[in-house]
């Protein structure tokens, strides 16, 4: 049976007249990895800074890895690791240092100490750059070094807050890599990111934050269905078959130069079944045909009534 990792219910917080969270819901279930999307200043890390602790709502209750955020802080940061958008590590320390200062911290002892910091240097492909000075590590090195600090104390709930800011495309899967691997053993991870490639790929459920209000909540295909735009595009081999299909499917458009028709669809198995049944019994073939579906960044837009996308951070304070 599924549990529940996170639950937040009437999350409130201001800063001055400046409303940031406006009675906020939302459920993570163990296990699995929620993202949180929305334009700057929307709450996502205002959301993430109350639920690990750092920052007092002014309402509502919350629960992380069974302890009340309110009542049992120390119980919830026991159970919890945070990867903020910046670099955490020291960078007058080598990564192998960075990692023992952190075991230290974490009070795992000296042994267990030096056997957590061999297992995460081979997980995160760092042994030949671990007694190099940071100065030397890529943004890339400096992520993963992040990331595995957060797991010295392997944590059963993570808060990556934009994990891959600055990292190139090549890193940004390498950490995706990493999460997804953490996922499959059981941690359970919320994300907020800038990259709505980033939510399809890792997310199993996303909350789109507007305002400081959960605006729509979902499996990233289920949220993709909420917003018009889906359509089946078919392609016959000649004009002949064009003309008799556009009168057995009324309402596509037509594509005289391309011979195609264009169907609006859910993109859903029964609204193609539909299409395909129909040119089946008028006994038309058909030379091509896809499936296009909207993706995150038009739910993104439809939702937040922005054209600006979730920007390159959520800014601390007030404003996020």
């Amino acid at each position: 049976m599924t549990t529940t990792s996170i639950a937040v219910r009437g999350l409130r917080k201001s800063y001055g007249d400046k409303i940031v969270l406006d009675d906020v819901d939302l459920t993570v279930r163990a296990g699995t990895v929620t993202a949180l999307l929305g334009p700057n200043g929307a709450g996502k890390t205002t959301t993430v800074h109350i639920l690990s602790t750092l920052v007092r709502p002014d309402a509502g209750t919350m629960t992380v890895a069974g302890c009340d955020v309110g009542r049992d802080p120390d119980g919830v940061r026991a159970a919890i690791g945070l990867t903020g958008q910046f670099s955490a590590v020291d960078g007058l320390l080598t990564g192998e240092e960075n990692l023992m200062l952190m075991a230290r911290l974490r009070h795992l002892g000296e042994k267990r100490s030096k056997t957590r910091v061999a297992e995460l240097l081979e997980q995160f492909d760092l042994v030949g750059a671990a007694r190099k000075p940071l100065a030397t590590y890529s943004g890339g090195m400096r992520r993963r070094l992040d990331l595995a600090m957060t797991l010295v104390a392997t944590p059963s709930v993570i808060f990556l807050d934009e994990p891959t800011t600055g990292l190139d495309p090549r890193s940004r899967r390498a950490s995706w890599g990493i999460v997804r691997d953490l996922v499959a053993e059981g941690t359970t991870v919320l994300l907020t990111t800038q990259h709505l490639e980033e939510a399809d790929e890792l997310a199993d459920h996303i909350a789109v934050l507007d305002q400081g209000r959960i605006v729509a909540d979902g499996t990233p295909d289920g949220l993709k269905r909420l917003v018009p735009g889906g359509h089946i595009r078919l392609r016959f081999a000649h004009a002949a078959a064009l003309d008799s299909a556009a009168r057995v499917l009324d309402g596509a458009t037509r594509d005289d130069a391309g011979l195609a028709l264009t169907v609006p669809s859910d993109g859903g198995v029964h609204a193609l079944r539909s299409v395909l049944d129909r040119l089946d019994t008028a006994q038309l073939d058909v030379d091509d045909l896809s499936i296009h579906t909207p993706d995150l960044d038009d739910v993104f837009f439809a939702l937040t009534g922005t054209q600006e996308g979730p920007g390159p951070t959520d800014t601390k304070g007030p404003e996020s």
